[in-house]
C-alpha cells in the first residue's frame, strides 16, 4: 500500500493538470529505507508529449546524485496520461527499473474539472504490474 500526504497528493495532481496536454512526470523522495514520501520533486517532460514522458538525461544525472548527497531514494516515480485510464502502459512497464517504488499514474483525460479523474499507484518489478491501495492522510 502507498501511504501519502494529502499535500504530496494534492501536488501531484495539480502538477499533473498544469502541464497537461503534454505528460506530467517527477519523483517524490523519501528518507533510503524508510518507503515514507516526503519530498516533491517535479521535473520537466523532455519529450513535451501528450502520449510519452522522458526524464531529460541530465535532470535525471542531478537527481539521482542530490538524492544520494540527501540519503535519500525515489520512493514515487509519477507521471499523468492524458487520454487514457491511469494504468502503466507497456512503455512505462519497460522504463520502471526501480522495483521497490511506487508507480503513480495520474489520468488527466477529464480536462474539465468536474468530473472524477484517477489516481492510481502500482508496484511493477520485473515486467510484472501489481495494483496497489492508495492511503492519502493529513500527516505522517
Amino acid at each position: 500500500m502507498l501511504t501519502l500526504t494529502q499535500a504530496l497528493y494534492d501536488q501531484i495532481v495539480e502538477h499533473a493538470r498544469k502541464d497537461h496536454p503534454d505528460e506530467a512526470c517527477g519523483v517524490v523522495a523519501g528518507p533510503a529505507g524508510t518507503g515514507r514520501p516526503e519530498r516533491f520533486i517535479p521535473m520537466l517532460n523532455a519529450a513535451r508529449s501528450p502520449t510519452f514522458y522522458e526524464f531529460d538525461s541530465k535532470d535525471l544525472l542531478r537527481l539521482y546524485r542530490e538524492l544520494d548527497d540527501r540519503d535519500e531514494e525515489p520512493v514515487i516515480i509519477y507521471h499523468s496520461h492524458t487520454a487514457t485510464e491511469a494504468y502503466p502502459s507497456r512503455t512505462d512497464v519497460t522504463y520502471a527499473n526501480e522495483p521497490a517504488a511506487h508507480y503513480v499514474l495520474v489520468s488527466t483525460a477529464d480536462t474539465d474539472g468536474l468530473g472524477e479523474f484517477q489516481f492510481r499507484s502500482y508496484r511493477i518489478v520485473d515486467g510484472v504490474i501489481t495494483e496497489e491501495e492508495v492511503q492519502v492522510v493529513e500527516a505522517y
